[in-house]
């Protein structure tokens, strides 16, 4: 007699499953990679999982983040391998990294080549953003609305960095491109000349220490941008996405902009949540651990920011990862110890600690419920880049991406602690309350209490779907 196959998988026994800002005492069964039930009690599993007292909620998304891509001087520390580990270990199952080349190579061969060094390595599923540095013909009337077509609806692209930036009949373009079929743009925004005429001024007077990143970039240039994003928007109809908000000014141009029918949505990140411009002026160079773009802000830019976060003003909540060493030919500081701030790359990891650091700071704290917790991490992420309902939440027939969340854990953030691929963190020595010890990516329990039990290449391209035009 042939033994039959257990109904289910795998099954996370009596976990406190979010069901809004409620919990419910459930059990989940996962067959096949896919939630199929969620029931009082199950049995008939493979593999049970004891969730008992402990949070159950969906796998982070993150949206936001840079592996193995080239930056032109500074290397990006992870690839796919240590980086979707490191995401794993922090409760994130699905990241959206950035396919970037040079502006003259074929965006479509870009991105081909790029999903090909995510094959084998990945730990955790991921969709991949193309980022257009230049809208030729052949990127506006064949490139881009074959990748649309086939499964990348999401796009970046900047309005600063010398190596990067796209005029304003590009961004037209681009645009109009975009609303035709269906895709959502994220956008850098940040005013260039602003920042190149207060940075030619600085240096010309010797003001060179990483404070002076700020005094670079000041929100006003951030603010600018944003609006004529959102007048572009509009007059195109297409869906823009305002990544890394990082000032006050910034966030009311897109609620000004959404209140007149704007289809536009801000994102902010970790570190424009937590970390001020105090810490851009640390002795030395520490400063230069604290460099991202656009720059971190005041107490007064935070807490607009955890309004935002409350109100719905901002919907997402990303790392934005760049990682890059500190030391060494191709880290942060390759110019020595008298790098001036203009020649340090900017960005911050964040990867591992996005969602412990909401968890902790945002929902334990009660700045935010925890259906707003799961909508930023997760859900909103999930859906705005066309990857729901498959990711993002917990459902009938979603993907059994899954992490259990000890409410009580206490840790320390050291560098040893996290599993990035720099020799830094600017949270080093924060106390976070709460922890996710275990991560269930398609049903298969990839990390657990600090064990690493999933193997690189196990993770799938997710298509990102195009919206209706």
């Amino acid at each position: 007699m042939i033994a039959q196959r257990p109904r289910f998988d795998l099954v996370v026994r009596e976990g406190l499953v979010a069901i809004g800002d409620a919990t419910m005492r459930v059990d989940l069964g996962i067959r096949d990679g896919r939630i199929q039930a969620i029931a009082e009690r199950i049995e008939d599993a493979t593999q049970i999982v004891d969730a008992k007292g402990r949070l159950v909620l969906p796998g982070g998304v993150d949206a936001h983040c840079h592996l193995d891509q080239p930056n032109y001087g500074a290397a990006c520390a992870d690839g796919f391998r240590s980086g979707t580990l490191s995401a794993a270990c922090g409760g994130t199952t699905t990241i959206v990294p950035f396919a970037m080349a040079y502006a003259s190579d074929p965006l479509a061969k870009t991105v081909a080549a790029y999903r090909l060094k995510a094959e084998g390595q990945a730990l955790i599923d991921y969709a991949i953003h193309p980022t257009i540095q230049a809208a030729s013909a052949q990127t506006l009337e064949r490139d881009l609305p074959d990748l649309i077509r086939g499964g990348y609806a999401s796009l970046k692209i900047f309005t600063t960095y010398d190596d990067f930036r796209l005029g304003d009949s590009e961004i037209l373009a681009i645009l109009k491109v975009a609303a035709a079929h269906g895709a959502l743009v994220m956008v850098h925004a940040e005013n260039d000349a602003i920042i190149a005429m207060l940075k030619q001024d600085l240096v010309s007077r010797g003001l060179v220490a990483p404070r002076f990143h700020a005094k670079a970039r000041p929100p006003i240039a951030e603010s600018e941008a944003i609006h004529r994003i959102a007048s572009f928007a509009e007059l195109t109809g297409a869906e823009v996405l305002i990544v890394h908000v990082s000032s006050r000014v910034g966030l009311e141009e897109v609620t000004r902009a959404r209140a007149r029918g704007v289809s536009i949505h801000a994102e902010t990140c970790p570190q424009y949540l937590l970390l001020t411009e105090a810490d851009l002026d640390r002795d030395g160079l520490e400063g230069a651990k604290f460099m991202c773009s656009p720059p971190l802000r005041t107490t007064d830019d935070q807490e607009a920011l955890w309004t935002g976060l409350v109100e719905g003003s901002v919907a997402i909540y990303s790392s934005d990862h760049s990682p890059y060493r500190l030391a060494g030919p191709d880290g942060k500081l390759r110019y020595g110890p008298q790098s001036r701030f203009d020649q340090i790359a900017n960005g911050m990891p964040g990867l591992e600690l996005r969602q412990p650091l909401l968890f902790s700071e945002g929902y334990l704290k009660g700045r935010i419920s925890l259906a707003q917790f799961i909508a930023l991490s997760s859900t909103n992420a999930a859906e705005r880049h066309g990857i729901a309902p498959q990711k993002g939440s917990i459902a009938i027939g979603g993907d059994g991406d899954l992490v259990i969340w000890d409410q009580e854990r206490e840790t320390t953030v050291t560098r040893d602690l996290l599993h990035d691929n720099t020799d830094h963190t600017p949270y080093e020595g924060m106390r976070i309350r709460g922890w996710p010890v275990t991560t269930i990516a398609r049903g298969e329990v990839i990390v657990d209490d600090g064990r690493v039990l999933g193997v690189a290449g196990r993770g799938r391209f997710v298509p990102s779907k195009a919206r209706k035009a």
